[in-house]
């Protein structure tokens, strides 16, 4: 455990436990996987989640005007990225 890691003491069903560890331990896994498991179960749990609320709170908006939010966007991060880079770069000759 590091430093930053935050111990979680969870409640699961006994069903629960035994069939994540029966699944574990049939890929080989060891007893710290299980927090790795579990830490990457709710990434996608909360991925997920996002993008479910992102398509309901734009299901009304067109298409074309979501592709030029979109692309709005994409633009304006590669510029600000192309950006650092640049001064990154420049830190390093001055």
């Amino acid at each position: 455990m590091t430093e930053t890691d935050v111990r979680w003491n969870l409640k699961v069903s006994r069903d629960t436990d035994l069939s994540l560890r029966t699944y574990l331990g049939a890929r080989g896994m060891k007893k710290g996987d299980l927090s790795k498991f579990v830490e990457e179960a709710v990434r996608w749990r909360i991925f997920d989640r996002t993008v479910r609320d992102i398509k309901a709170r734009n299901k009304d908006t067109e298409p074309e005007e979501l592709m030029a939010l979109v692309d709005e966007v994409v633009r304006a991060t590669r510029k600000e990225r192309a950006k650092k880079r640049r001064q990154r770069s420049e830190g390093f000759r001055g």
